[in-house]
């Protein structure tokens, strides 16, 4: 057998590939401290290789945080490499044999178990729906991605939306997006910021927007901003805000700077500006995803646990509307009760406590939400099916060795 083939096939690679992915999970459970649960998914499972530095905060932190690292493969090369090494052990080793079915059926679990992980990484998208009751909504956003947006009206009943992904911004970007009569030039951005008034002090920055919510104007009304440090707590948001430099792609003329913020959004009026004869709406908010239909919220309630404010039990009453395919009907989310529907799933997920009568819903997208339930039942099946066999092979030699 070729050395490569023996190796790929081996029960060794088994074992270091899975005592990587326990040293991967307990580097990154540190890490995840001061990193925080999605930037630490990031570095550590969705990358191929990964450098863990020794942190400042733990004993001999001020002599090792400086140097002292440990390089290891990331998520990404050790599920590959795992699913390669249980398809070639499974394709070496198949024997479709009474005796084997239960293990080849555990293998082909194993592997399509991996393979659902792997599609859900790539594919599946998350986001958060919030409808008011009596309201409905169409679109949902996601917290964690921020864009810089564009409107402006086609007719009475669609809006012509271009974005920009805030993810990889720098300053100095330009973008000539098709469809804007326009170019965009980040003069500033700020992953994490505060805006507040000027007159505030608090070491705010005065504006560099000459038109919009920014400009300034010499009252106690003129925003600045502050640029702070990225958080990446769980339950913490950051506030992004840019300066962006409007420029007409055919004249070059300079539509002047503006000031966007997600905190903005929301708190202040849209900002507005007349291009020919159309009017443009400009900003930034989280990143939005659109579907084609819409839920309406007929009813959100839920219980309290008994003599405490301790929410107890969530449900939104909605209508599914989707005209393109004759559908309106009515549904009841709840907990570990999701709409799917459209390929979207719709989880009971929080509300606003606020007013109390607005839902907030997370949407998940997966194309392979059903293979890690197919997966578990194949491996479920395999394992019943090996221990069965024996028991029965077993028992069968233990009858005649009584009789004897």
């Amino acid at each position: 057998m070729h050395p490569a083939i023996k190796l790929l096939t081996s029960l060794r690679l088994t074992v270091i590939l899975l005592s990587f992915s326990m040293a991967l999970v307990f580097f990154g459970t540190l890490d995840q401290v001061n990193t925080g649960i999605h930037v630490t998914q990031k570095r550590y499972f969705e990358s191929l290789f990964v450098f863990w530095q020794y942190p400042d905060t733990l004993p001999f932190g001020d002599f090792l945080g400086g140097w002292f690292g440990i390089p290891m493969p990331g998520g990404y090369t050790i599920g590959i490499l795992l699913l390669i090494n249980l398809i070639a052990a499974h394709i070496q080793r198949f024997q479709w044999t009474l005796k084997k079915v239960g293990i080849q059926i555990v293998h082909a679990g194993l592997i399509l178990l991996l393979f659902s992980e792997l599609l859900t990484d790539f594919l599946a998208e998350e986001s958060m729906m919030s409808i008011d009751e009596s309201g409905s909504s169409n679109s949902a956003f996601n917290s964690q991605h921020g864009e810089i947006y564009f409107n402006r009206d086609v007719d009475e009943d669609h809006i012509e939306v271009f974005s920009i992904a805030t993810d990889y911004l720098k300053n100095g970007d330009v973008f000539d997006e098709p469809g804007l009569p326009f170019t965009v030039e980040i003069l500033r951005f700020y992953k994490n910021s505060t805006i507040g008034f000027l007159s505030q002090g608090g070491g705010f920055a005065p504006s560099m927007a000459t038109e919009g919510i920014g400009k300034l104007t010499g009252t106690p009304r003129d925003l600045g901003i502050r640029g702070e440090r990225p958080t990446y707590a769980m339950d913490d948001v950051n506030t992004e805000s840019a300066f962006i430099r409007l420029t007409d792609r055919e004249t070059q003329e300079n539509l002047g700077t503006w000031l966007v913020s997600n905190v903005l959004e929301g708190n202040f009026p849209a900002q507005t500006m007349e291009f020919g004869d159309e009017q443009w709406t400009i900003g930034m908010r989280f990143r939005r995803s659109y579907f084609p239909f819409a839920l309406e919220l007929i009813d959100f309630r839920f219980d309290r646990y008994p003599g405490t404010e301790i929410p107890k039990n969530f449900s939104s009453e909605v209508i599914i509307k989707d005209p393109d395919n004759g559908v309106e009907r009515n549904a009841l989310i709840y907990m570990n009760h999701p709409l799917r529907y459209g390929g979207y799933t719709f989880y009971q997920a929080s509300y606003d406590e606020t007013t109390e009568t607005t839902t907030v819903l997370q949407v998940v997208k997966n194309p392979g939400w059903l293979l890690p339930y197919v997966s578990v039942a194949m491996l479920a099946f395999g394992m019943i099916w090996q221990f069965s066999y024996h028991l029965v092979a077993f028992l069968g030699k233990r009858k005649p060795s009584v009789a004897a």
